[in-house]
């Protein structure tokens, strides 16, 4: 059927560059699933725009603004 040709996904074609003497099979110390609790667990991360990133100069600075506005945000307004 012609719809089942729309459907496959297509691969481009990519050339092997691993080379030869790249033997994973003799690596020692390699752990399976080492960190897939990690990853099941989600993450945080954030991609910040590039005009925004270049306010802050690490991620404490960040982490302070944010806290900031939080605080900001439960206080009541003043009357």
């Amino acid at each position: 059927m012609e719809s089942e040709n729309l459907m496959k996904k297509v691969e481009p074609d990519e050339e092997d560059d691993l080379r030869p003497e790249y033997d994973f099979s003799q690596m020692k110390g390699g752990v399976r699933g080492k960190y897939v609790e990690r990853y099941r667990e989600g993450t945080n991360l954030v991609l910040l725009d590039p005009d925004i990133a270049a306010a802050f100069p690490d991620a404490k600075a960040v982490n302070d603004a944010l806290r900031s506005l939080l605080e900001h945000k439960a206080s009541p307004p003043a009357r």
